[in-house]
């Protein structure tokens, strides 16, 4: 097995009315457990960084980031060279504490999606109000039946998180929903 690590779909890109791009290899780690727990909380603060997130929300602290995904659960995002040293630490604080942890980077694609209309793209795509969402919100959802994952990182700009097996579907139908010939409308 190869000890090296490479994205879903390397430089993979996609022009249209807006830009999807395979976003490389990032760090994620999987937190399960009682997110009132102030271990819990103590934990993901002294090794991200980052308070955790109220619901629906990311907080970030530099290259790290938390993201609420549900009641009892949240995604650590990291630099991928950094996620197998982060989840150590964070067994390590949590023993004896009921809570999982799991590097989950490998098993994950991530797109971004850039221009001012990601919210048309992806509405073809996903049952979810877009107007609602602005930066540093983040909503879970099926995107043409594929679970995802849609973090709003900017005003123009949002990361959608998928399985990595099915990393070239999702990218094939992101492309289709924002291209050029495809026109930008509503469809929730």
């Amino acid at each position: 097995m190869s000890e090296i690590s490479v994205s879903a779909l390397p430089a993979a890109q996609s022009e249209g009315f807006v830009r999807v791009t395979e976003a490389g290899l990032r760090g994620m780690i999987t937190l399960r457990g009682d997110l009132a727990s102030a271990a819990i909380a103590k934990a993901v603060q002294e090794i991200t960084g980052a308070a955790l997130p109220p619901m629906r929300r990311i907080v970030q602290a530099g290259e790290n980031a938390v993201v609420w995904m549900s009641p009892d659960e949240l995604l650590i995002l990291c630099p991928h060279d950094q996620a197998p040293g982060m989840e150590a630490a964070l067994r390590a604080a949590l023993a004896g504490e009921f809570a999982t942890v799991a590097n989950v980077s490998d098993a994950r694609a991530v797109f971004s999606l850039s221009g001012t209309a990601w919210r048309d793209a992806l509405a073809k795509l996903c049952p979810v109000d877009f107007s609602t969402l602005g930066t540093g919100d983040i909503r879970r959802t099926r995107a043409a039946q594929v679970a995802a994952a849609i973090l709003v990182t900017g005003p123009e700009e949002v990361d959608l998180i998928c399985f990595r097996s099915v990393a070239q579907y999702m990218f094939d139908i992101l492309s289709a929903a924002a291209s050029a010939g495809s026109e930008p409308a509503l469809y929730v």
